[in-house]
């Protein structure tokens, strides 16, 4: 197997919606079999919603100030600062700053899915990042 370089500039970009946008990174296109990781950036304002994964994830802050929700506490993040969460925790992170806030994301499952807590609508990461074009 051959290792990947990724330069996130050169890579598609999966527009969510609301002021958020995904570059997907390590995923099964360039090779790997067990994890995937990422990075979305928020607008000022940007969030997603509430939802849980079906594995770990871990999440750094890269750049400006989030906030997460994690199981109904809000807690303030900084760039540098890195959550761990455990399979099944609902949690959501917000942009409430004046800033672009950029996050970097790994899922510890090549299978890894989002379950929306608001709808109980499923999807596999790998569908989102199906989405991502080039900008």
């Amino acid at each position: 197997m051959k290792a990947a370089i990724l330069k996130p500039d050169m890579l598609p970009v999966n527009d969510r919606g609301n002021g958020v946008r995904t570059i997907p990174l390590v995923t099964r296109s360039c090779g790997s079999t067990s994890v995937i990781n990422g990075i979305t950036e928020f607008d000022p304002g940007a969030k997603v919603g509430m939802h849980f994964h079906n594995c770990e994830e871990s999440v750094m802050i890269l750049e400006g100030e989030a906030v997460a929700e994690i199981d109904g506490e809000r807690i303030p993040l900084k760039a540098g600062d890195t959550t761990w969460l455990p399979a099944n925790l609902p949690h959501r992170f917000l942009n409430e700053g004046t800033d672009v806030m950029r996050i970097f994301w790994t899922y510890a499952d090549i299978n890894a899915t989002r379950t929306m807590v608001e709808t109980g609508v499923e999807q596999s990461i790998d569908e989102e990042h199906a989405k991502a074009e080039k900008l």
